[in-house]
């Protein structure tokens, strides 16, 4: 099955201030078409240095885009590179210049003379028309291989492919699909999560099996070629019974889903409503469940009590509760969704305490409370790291809980 490399050309990609947003179009196109790409590769204006990439990319690679260095300037070297690199010679074509006169003219402006360095095709290629710049793309056959010549700026490289080479491709591409399963698992490292799994995805080449960690958050991605997506299908299922039930009920989603919006979810087919109380989290709870669309269906509201004297005020916390236990504890955790639930009506409430850091010397300490229908509770945690992680994994390790307990039920 084909496999393509992209090489984004210009030295600007190298710096801080520029970032190569044509290789992820040009990964979605391509992976649509069942093809994979296995190399993306920046490289500067250096004419020898582009010319070895490009012949290493041939030499592993059956279709090869190279983007960018099309233009008209000393520093735009792709078309010698690849003429370079194919070993053939560069042609100047008459229609091509004649074609940029008149696109100048259509603008009202006289072409300049080094605009000529565009009108040069390599010998053999087929010239892609570009309606949305000055730059010409290439087609060329060598080998066997496909090697493309693209424009560099997203609006024309964008508007050229799915019209000038995407049709192309279909012809020449054999049947081919990728299918791709995306799981989300909570409540487990990345390190506990492959040692449990990797027994069983090791066995298989195919589906290729990709795991990927974030605060408090796994995700599992699953990717199967085959000449059709039936045949596809049939693997990743077959792998996917054998990993679901060593991930229990920490697979939270099996295509994609983030934490906030399965807890919705669950939420929304209860009939029920959720209500916050935050201190430590500073409202970010709050925020992660009203990020999802239609999430005043099941959100109550919330409450910021990062004082003492708040969460007496408006949670209806005991200052007694508060001397005795402190504010970090699980007493007052428990206290603060049960004042959330009370004052907002909902079926469900969560709070979080804690001690997000940077000082002191119980950073990363955390009690999430939870009161439900069934009751009051809450658990206590111990998060390590720096101060914004630390938030994020007790903002996730909530939903978790509450997710965990509407299951439960």
């Amino acid at each position: 099955m084909a496999d393509a490399e992209i090489v984004a050309v210009g030295t600007e990609l190298l710096t801080p201030q520029k970032i190569d947003t044509n290789s992820l179009y040009l990964t979605d196109q391509l992976n649509a078409l069942g093809v994979e790409v296995v190399r993306k590769t920046i490289v500067g204006d250096e004419r020898a240095l582009l010319t070895e990439t490009i012949r290493a990319a041939l030499a592993r690679s059956t279709i090869v885009i190279v983007t960018g260095g099309l233009g008209p300037t000393e520093d735009d070297v792709t078309r010698d590179a690849v003429a370079a690199a194919l070993d053939r010679e560069l042609i100047f074509n008459q229609d091509v210049c004649d074609w940029l006169v008149e696109r100048f003219k259509k603008f009202g402006r006289k072409m300049a003379e080094n605009n000529k360095r565009q009108a040069y095709v390599l010998d053999g290629a087929e010239i892609l028309q570009n309606d949305w710049g000055t730059a010409p793309g290439q087609w060329i056959v060598h080998n066997g291989a496909v090697v493309m010549l693209l424009p560099g700026p997203p609006r024309e490289l964008k508007a050229m492919f799915p019209v000038r080479c995407l049709p192309k491709l279909q012809e020449l591409l054999p049947p081919q699909v990728i299918r791709t399963l995306f799981y989300r698992v909570a409540g487990m490292g990345e390190s506990d999560l492959d040692h449990l799994i990797a027994p069983v995805y090791t066995q298989y080449q195919n589906p290729v099996t990709t795991i990927l960690a974030a605060a408090s958050d796994i995700q599992i991605h699953f990717r199967a070629r085959c000449p059709s997506a039936e045949e596809a299908d049939v693997l990743l299922q077959e792998l996917a019974s054998k990993i679901d039930p060593l991930l229990g009920e920490r697979l939270y989603s099996k295509s994609g889903e983030p934490l906030e919006q399965v807890v919705g979810n669950l939420l929304r087919q209860r009939k029920a409503h959720l209500s916050v109380a935050e201190s430590a989290t500073g409202g970010m709870i709050g925020e992660r469940i009203t990020s999802i669309p239609g999430s005043s269906d099941y959100f109550a509201g919330g409450f910021l009590t990062y004082t003492e004297e708040m969460k007496t005020k408006l949670l209806g916390v005991p200052e007694a509760l508060l001397r005795e236990h402190t504010a970090v504890s699980e007493q007052v955790a428990v206290a603060m969704a049960e004042g959330a639930r009370r004052n907002t009506g909902s079926e469900y409430a969560v709070s979080v305490t804690g001690y997000a850091g940077p000082a002191g010397d119980q950073v990363g300490l955390m009690f999430i409370g939870l009161a439900t229908p069934r009751g009051s509770e809450a658990v206590r945690y111990q998060f390590a790291t720096d101060r914004q992680r630390i938030r994020t994994l007790a903002t996730n390790t909530a939903l978790d809980l509450l997710r965990r307990r509407m299951l439960a039920e």
